[in-house]
């Protein structure tokens, strides 16, 4: 049974740490990651509780109570991210549910309350939670979204039982194989994000999924076997589950996210060179890249051209999204290097889409805010310049005169919505220019 459970842990704390890593700053990728790890260390929680004596035990239950609500939060908000037009939705679930099972959660680990008592609290926040999940339903069955609708219906369906079993046990304490069948359904509902998320930004999955699940696999087995290979031949011991689970989670963890360990370890070891950071930090991302780059040229289809021209403008700044990028193999881009080299392509890719921005720039002055400057300003400033004016505490120090006047145009006159669309007209105008640069 632990070892099971070990196993099953590792796995979805594996998912979680991909899915995120894959694409943090996406907030569907983010909630879900975030859900699968939650659900894994409520299943390391539940087994150690099982090995611990007294009031430990009794802490641990309350603990293992709010981790194993989390899931369906977290849940009901990435899905929330695959329906269209879903902000109102999405401010409903970020400004009111998610405070409220926070809340409820708070008061049953603090009480330390066990995962049998107070029962009418339990069974409020699971009504709340597998509701709300029931709801994002319904607008999803209408969306569709596009190669993953049914798989996230049907897993999301699967999960909401699941979970109403695991909050709500019915013939005594959840089993095995229960806990199994909705770490399944979790397992599909990260897929099926992790799906959408290349799908979006035109990048191959299923390459770099197999890489990472491969070297989690090594290191959990290589630093995890020698926890239980103590177990098996000396006998389980409280302390001993709880290590197992610890060297599994900080195993995969480090593995999975290696990227971001690395640029972590870049900052402490050379704090006062940025350059060899940078470098450093570009032939990582552009190794990682590797996997999930499409082979081929981009396809053909208008809309579909803009939405990735959209998505390399977003990833500017990033040699290693730019060359995971279909756009990358452009034919233009092959008649101006020799080889095959990414970090080439990346680099050409981006002196493609800067000559596309500065043709959209006027030609009266250096800098301007009428409509005909629009499309300019709102590429260039935000992505080749790195402009954040709504970043909070956001500030004009360290800026260009012509930055500190492009940020307070951005602050006083422009909302970050009609920013957003302005951005989406403008790089409709680059993809057009990219496919006249193509064509010649």
């Amino acid at each position: 049974m632990l070892f099971a459970v070990a196993a099953v842990s590792g796995l979805t704390w594996w998912l979680g740490c991909y899915v995120i890593a894959r694409a943090p700053r996406e907030r569907g990728p983010r909630r879900a990651g975030l859900g699968l790890l939650a659900h894994g260390a409520a299943l390391a929680v539940a087994q150690v509780r099982t090995a611990v004596p007294g009031h430990v035990a009794e802490a641990l239950g309350a603990v293992e109570t709010a981790l194993a609500y989390l899931p369906a939060l977290l849940w009901t908000g990435a899905v929330l991210t695959l329906v269209p037009g879903g902000e109102r939705l999405d401010r409903i679930w970020s400004r009111g549910l998610v405070p409220l099972t926070l809340a409820a959660l708070a008061w049953l680990l603090v009480s330390g309350l066990g995962a049998g008592a107070s029962p009418a609290a339990r069974v409020a926040t699971g009504a709340v939670l597998l509701g709300a999940l029931a709801g994002v339903l319904v607008p999803l069955v209408r969306a569709r979204p596009p190669r993953i609708g049914w798989l996230v219906v049907v897993a999301t369906l699967f999960f909401g039982q699941g979970a109403a079993l695991l909050m709500f046990p019915l013939f005594g304490p959840p089993g095995l194989l229960t806990v199994i069948a909705v770490d399944v359904d979790m397992i599909l509902l990260g897929v099926a994000i992790a799906m959408s998320s290349a799908f979006q930004a035109g990048e191959a999955l299923w390459r770099d999924m197999l890489r990472s699940l491969l070297g989690a696999v090594v290191v959990a087995v290589a630093s995890g076997g020698q926890v239980a290979l103590a177990v098996a031949l000396g006998g389980s011991t409280p302390a001993l589950p709880a290590l197992l689970f610890g060297v599994v989670g900080v195993a995969v963890a480090v593995q999975t996210l290696a990227g971001p360990v690395h640029r972590a370890l870049d900052r402490i070891a050379f704090p006062g060179d940025p350059g060899i950071r940078r470098e450093r930090a570009e032939l990582r991302a552009t190794s990682e890249a590797l996997p999930r780059r499409e082979q081929g040229p981009p396809p053909p289809d208008d809309a579909e051209f803009v939405r990735l021209t959209r998505r390399a403008l977003a990833g500017y700044g990033d040699l290693g999204k730019l060359a995971a990028s279909p756009l990358a193999n452009l034919p233009v881009i092959d008649a101006r290097i020799t080889g095959d080299v990414p970090l080439e392509r990346a680099a050409e890719l981006r002196h493609l889409l800067l000559e596309s921005i500065r043709r959209l720039k006027p030609r009266d002055g250096e800098f301007g805010t009428s409509e005909e400057w629009r499309f300019y300003n709102v590429l260039y400033f935000p992505y080749v310049r790195g402009l954040r004016p709504y970043r909070r505490g956001a500030g004009r120090g360290g800026l260009t005169a012509d930055e500190r006047r492009a940020f307070d145009w951005f602050v006083g006159e422009v909302p970050e919505r009609t920013l957003y669309n302005w951005q989406n007209a403008a790089a409709k105008l680059v993809a057009d220019d990219l496919r006249r640069e193509n064509r010649q």
